[in-house]
Parts: C-alpha cells; structure tokens; sequence
C-alpha cells in the first residue's frame, strides 16, 4: 500500500505550463481530465507523426483533433503559436507537424481575418510559415499539405513566408540535394508559385535555373559552379565512375561534396551500392546524423579500421555530439543496428554526452516506467523503435542521475497469477544501453494500464515521483494514491486528450529530451516554469 508517512511537511513545487480542466474518461475509461486546447496541442505535436494512428485514435481523427486545436489557439491566444512552431521544429525536431501546424495557423488566421500584423493580432503568419522551414524540401512541404488540403488559393502570410524560406533555404548545393525528379513538389513549383525575391545575382542565376530545370529547358551551367561540377560528373560514362572515385578518393570527395552528393545520391550515380572507397570519398562531406544511421552499412562495406578510428572520434567529439543535437534515442537505434563492436564504446559514449544535461535529483526517488499494450506501438511507421523504448530508455536515464532511487516497471496482469508490476534493480556501474538490455529481458510486462494501483505498490516515502507513461489507465487517477505533498512528474509519450490532473505537485511535460528534465529541480525550489521556448523561468508568486 501506499504510505503517506514520509516525514516533514514539503513545500509546494512550484507551478508548471499544462494544464487540466474538467473531468474526462481516459481511452481504458479511467478516470481523467480534459486540458486546455495549447496544453493539448503542445502534448500531441510533440508526440506525433503527422497522419499516423495508434491503438485509440486515427492519423485522421488525430490531425482532426490538431486542426481544432489550432483554430481555438489562434482563437484565444495566437502569440503562443508564434512561439510553438519554431521551436518545434528547431529544439524538438518535429519536422512534419511543424510544417502542418504552420500551414494551419495560416488558414485559422485567414479565417479569422487576422492574416495581418495588427495591435489586435501581432504575430506574423509570414513569420511563422519561414520558421517552420528548416531544410530546403520543407517550402515544398507546405504548399504541398495545403493544396492537398484547402485547394489552390493561398493566403498571403503562407506565400510570402513560404518565399522568405525559399530565399533562405535555397542554394546550389541543397537545390542538387532536394530537387529529386522524382518529387511532386518541385523547388521550381515554389519559386512560380510564390515569386521570391533572390537575395543577390548568384541566387537570381540558381532560381532561373530551378525553373527552367523543372520545365525541362535548363541548358548551360548558368554561371553555377556546383550545376556545373554536377553536370560534369552527370557526363562521366557509368562504367568509369568507380574507377575515377578510386583514382584518388580524397579529391573525387571534394568534387562529389561540391557538386551536392550525399550518400544516397552517390549510390545512384554510382548505379550500386556503395563500396569502401566510396564511404571512404563521401564520408568527410557527411554529417553526424548520416554518419550515424549508416554505421552498419560501412561495416557491410567493408570499411577499414584505421577511416573507422576517425568516423569512431567524430561520434564521441563533445562538440559534435552537442550540435548535433541528436535525441538518446538515436544512439539505442543505432546500438540496435549494427554487428560490430568496434561502435559499441563510441555510440555508449555519444549516448552518455547526450544525457549529460540530466540534473541530478537528490534524496529518494521512484521512477515508473509503463510498459503496457500501447506502450508496446512503434514510434512512427518509420522507426523501429516502441513508445516503451523511449520511456526505459529516459527512464533509466533519469534513475542514474537520482541519489537514491527504485525504478519500476508497471502495467497489469496479463494471466492470472502474473505480476501487475516489475521492480528492476539497478546496477552499480553498469551502463544505460546494458541497463536496458537488461531491462528488454523479462521487465516489458505489456498488458493494461494501473497506474493508480503501481503507486499504492511501491510508494514508501519517496520524495517524489516520475512516471513515464501515455496515461490511457484505468481506474482512479494514479495521482490520488500519494500525499499531495508528494510532486509527481509525468512524462506524456503519447499526446491522448486525457490524462491525470495537474496543480498542486502535480506536473505533466512532453518530449522526451534531457532538457525537459531540468525543470524537476526548478519546481522543487518554488519557480514557475513557463513553456521551453519562453526564456527563463520566473519567481513564483
């Protein structure tokens, strides 16, 4: 049973942004709230790949949902879109929903006649749309949803913002990088459709050639060294290609890197896959993310140990690891992928670095982690990562950081006589990747959700509590079986419109980063925290 006798009265935490209003059912008919419409739409953008369903909701009713959202946002409060988009896409790397709640606000805003900066509306959908673009294929992506969407009409904050990225976003390099033929969307679509203005005569010469390609009357180079370079090597016979990449590696890298190739390009000028000498030419022009998710495939490749040694010192490089920005998630994938163990130290490092801003949590913590039925679907259609990997994976991470702590694994019996619950101990010394392949062993339990009754199990004087769950539970809410004394802090993986009450000591975030983590010691010295992209946190009152 739960036990409320944990000494000395605790001061309240201080107060957090989500917010719960009236009574509602949870998908498994427990006992919820409601929340606020930006308290809604901050937890579902950030748990959501725009179009997919889950186990309770469709990827149409779910974008429904979103599209309400929006509009009653824009309705009440539209500064908070302002400021939700860009850091959206920037700090959560939430591409798809970006470019949807972008293209979104412009349609509230242009029904609701505010299109316009204005004293009664100062934000800018112009602003908004630029900031949603953060790679040179998302102004595409925006026209793209809203003529699929609303039809040809395009309010005038879209357009321009879709030009302002355009102008930003498009150069020789990314315009041989994304202007596929094989794309609806062509970057020559956008320019015709929302006539930027280029920033100086090099970018006018690479706009009339982006139209004149998608028209299929590009002739010359137009003065662009890297068309040039490309259309240099577009002329190599094929059979000579290997051949001259093998001749000298280093400089053909340069050339390929020049002339806009990745390593998807280069397979297909290349007309196979990519041998030793290829990753060996392409793989200084690569980014850390590229490097990352192709670490089997240079294993396949048959790649050298000395180029391995390097690409191995570039995934530990602290710097490299902080501007990248790369989620902890990432590495466990990557971990998960790959046959050699010559990436095992370097990914287990480059996970460590990630998780570095992880504040430690003095005295007595419970960390609980569900790993129920709908914890058990795939992050997106294209990840083969579960909802239950990203909450053990930050669960743990947050157990190593607590003074003292017992982590739990939670869900309900499967079979009569099968624990509801999993109490996993912690090993001294041991690392995250084997903690959770430890953990992936015997502690997913995979059945429903009681939360309410987990706590009542394993509370004992804890001073305070994390549950990493999508709070689809059934039963009372989980929050009741502590002292409201006790600060509970749960981690949303799944954006459902109902889930536990938030107020006093009660406090629910989305995203799953190290940064979200912060905000635990914040509450506990009486501050307010206002939402991650509104600067720093403020007294409260």
């Amino acid at each position: 049973m739960g036990n409320y006798s944990s000494g000395a009265r605790r001061p309240a935490t201080g107060s957090s942004p989500v917010r719960s209003t009236a009574p509602a059912r949870t998908h498994e008919g427990g006992d919820g709230r409601a929340r606020d419409a930006k308290s809604e739409l901050y937890l579902t953008a950030v748990s959501t790949m725009v179009g997919e369903g889950n186990a309770y909701e469709s990827g149409d009713a779910r974008l429904e949902r979103m599209r309400e959202l929006v509009a009653a946002v824009v309705d009440a409060d539209p500064q908070w879109l302002a400021g939700f988009v860009p850091w959206l896409r920037s700090e959560a790397q939430v591409r798809t929903g970006s470019v949807v709640l972008a293209a979104e606000t412009a349609r509230a805003m242009h029904v609701h006649r505010r299109n316009r900066v204005t004293a009664a509306s100062p934000i800018s959908v112009r602003r908004i749309v630029d900031s949603a673009c953060q790679r040179a294929d998302e102004p595409a992506e925006v026209l793209a949803y809203w003529r699929t969407t609303y039809g040809r009409t395009l309010p005038d904050g879209l357009r321009r913002g879709v030009a302002d990225a355009a102008v930003r976003l498009y150069t020789e390099r990314s315009a041989m990088k994304w202007d596929g033929t094989d794309r609806a969307w062509r970057m020559g679509d956008v320019l015709a459709v929302t006539h930027p203005t280029p920033k100086d005569p090099r970018q006018a010469a690479l706009f009339r050639y982006l139209i004149d390609r998608r028209y299929g009357r590009a002739e010359g180079d137009y003065g662009l060294p890297a068309v040039h370079r490309r259309q240099w090597l577009d002329a190599m016979v094929p059979a000579a290609r290997r051949s001259w990449l093998a001749s000298d590696p280093e400089s053909a890298g340069r050339e390929l890197q020049q002339a806009g190739h990745d390593w998807r390009s280069l397979a297909t000028w290349l007309q196979g896959p990519l041998d030793a000498t290829a990753w060996e030419a392409i793989l200084p022009g690569l980014g850390y993310m590229a490097i990352l998710r192709n670490l089997r495939n240079l294993d396949e490749a048959g790649l050298s140990n000395e180029t391995a040694e390097a690409v191995a010192r570039k995934l530990m490089d602290p710097a490299e690891v902080r501007v990248s920005r790369q989620f902890p998630l990432r590495f466990i994938s990557a971990a998960r992928e790959v046959r050699s163990l010559r990436w095992a130290w370097p990914l287990e490092r480059a996970l460590q670095l990630s998780l570095d801003n992880i504040p430690e949590l003095n005295g007595r913590t419970l960390v609980m982690i569900d790993t129920s039925g709908s914890m058990g679907e795939q992050m997106s259609d294209r990840s083969g990562l579960l909802r239950r990997d990203a909450a053990v994976i930050f669960g743990l991470a947050v157990a190593q950081r607590c003074q003292r702590v017992d982590v739990v694994s939670f869900s309900a019996p499967r079979y009569i006589g099968e624990p509801a619950s999993l109490a996993f101990p912690l090993l001294q010394g041991e690392s995250l990747s084997t903690s959770v392949k430890r953990w992936d062993d015997g502690y997913h339990i995979g059945s429903g959700t009681r939360t309410h009754e987990a706590l009542q199990r394993h509370y004992c004087g804890h001073d305070r509590v994390i549950v990493v769950t999508d709070e689809q539970y059934h039963g009372p809410d989980p929050s009741i079986a502590l002292s409201p004394d006790v600060p509970m802090y749960t981690w949303n993986v799944a954006g459902h419109r109902a889930g536990g009450r938030t107020g006093r000591n009660r406090h629910t975030f989305g995203g799953l980063t190290d940064a979200a983590f912060r905000v635990v010691p914040l509450l506990e010295a009486g501050r307010t925290v206002a939402w991650p992209w509104m600067g720093a946190d403020q007294v409260s009152e």
